[in-house]
């Protein structure tokens, strides 16, 4: 604060400066001499003129703003900015104690012009091309993140929006339960940066997210391995996609087919596994783990399992039916 205080000091001394070597110039420029005793005539006074009506930012009202003079004014703040949308009305006893108070030592007297200067913000309307610019920023950001590229079209257009001509940030205020959709409407509002909320608005859009998903390029049968089938990688709009997409490598010799796929699906999570490394009716050896004892017994498998997963398997002595872990090819492990 005392450093704008010192800021302000110094534009107020270098304007009385100003002011008085002006007044110096005419007087030279008359060839009268100040100095000698024999000058009669007054001094030339400096007029200012209070303007009829002036427009600033969010910043503050300044000086130089609302008062025309012959001579350049400081750059000192006055006062807060009105609310956008607002008017603020000052008189010339007001602007001359707020420039006192202010820093100016130069009093400001000699009025010209207007008794008041009506003071507003500057506008500008914001248009629907930046609004969707905006608003697909924030969405990408916040909602989307990694899973695509968004892309939005306005599905009517927005209403005239005025904002302060100033800068400003968009924030979402309102996006319905189920998030970026096909079809939404999002409630947005716009800050200026002293924190000043100056409107909430609504749009209504049309949305996609573009990603590139894997897509059978041609028939696959209940078993085919991925490894060496016809995938392509295809752009696709996720929005459309109502099923978990599959994510793998397209080498992976783990994984199969579990049903039959048509040319130009999407490769849904629930097509593919991992390979079977036991089958159903297999005889298995099962270890039996009960802290530090260990048994080995021979079992039956009820069903299928790749590596690691867990299964059903049967004691036939017992006739007892276990849930073990896929080892490998022949071996279980169940846990007591």
């Amino acid at each position: 604060m005392r450093s704008k205080q010192k800021t302000f000091s110094a534009d107020a001394g270098l304007f009385r400066g100003i002011c008085l070597a002006s007044l110096l110039v005419a007087q030279i420029a008359r060839g009268e001499n100040a100095d000698d005793g024999s000058n009669t005539n007054p001094a030339p006074v400096v007029q200012f003129q209070l303007r009829g009506a002036t427009q600033t930012d969010g910043a503050g009202v300044f000086l130089n703003q609302v008062v025309e003079a012959p001579v350049d004014l400081p750059h000192l703040r006055l006062c807060d900015a009105p609310q956008f949308g607002k008017s603020i009305v000052l008189k010339r006893a007001e602007v001359g104690e707020l420039a006192r108070n202010a820093g100016l030592d130069q009093d400001l007297t000699n009025w010209t012009g207007p008794g008041v200067v009506r003071i507003s913000r500057r506008s500008r309307v914001l248009a629907d091309k930046e609004v969707l610019q905006r608003l697909t920023q924030l969405l990408q950001k916040q909602f989307v993140k990694e899973q695509g590229e968004l892309e939005l079209h306005l599905t009517q257009p927005v209403a005239a929006i005025n904002v302060p001509d100033e800068s400003l940030a968009i924030k979402i205020s309102d996006l319905p339960t189920a998030g970026v959709s096909s079809a939404l409407i999002v409630r947005f509002e716009a800050e200026t940066t002293q924190g000043e909320t100056v409107g909430s608005w609504q749009a209504s859009l049309q949305a996609k997210v573009w990603r590139e998903i894997w897509v059978a390029a041609s028939a696959m049968k209940r078993g085919d391995s991925v490894r060496g089938a016809d995938l392509m990688r295809q752009r696709r709009d996720v929005l459309l996609c109502w099923e978990p997409l599959a994510e793998f490598a397209p080498d992976d010799s783990s994984l199969e087919f579990v049903g039959p796929v048509q040319a130009g699906v999407p490769i849904w999570a629930r097509l593919i596994r991992h390979k079977a490394l036991v089958h159903r009716g297999q005889s298995l050896a099962a270890m039996v783990q009960d802290g530090a004892l260990q048994i080995i017994l021979k079992v039956e498998a009820l069903e299928d399992g790749a590596a690691g997963q867990i299964i059903k398997i049967r004691n036939p002595l017992s006739q007892r039916d276990l849930r073990a872990k896929v080892i490998d090819e022949q071996n279980v492990l169940v846990s007591m």
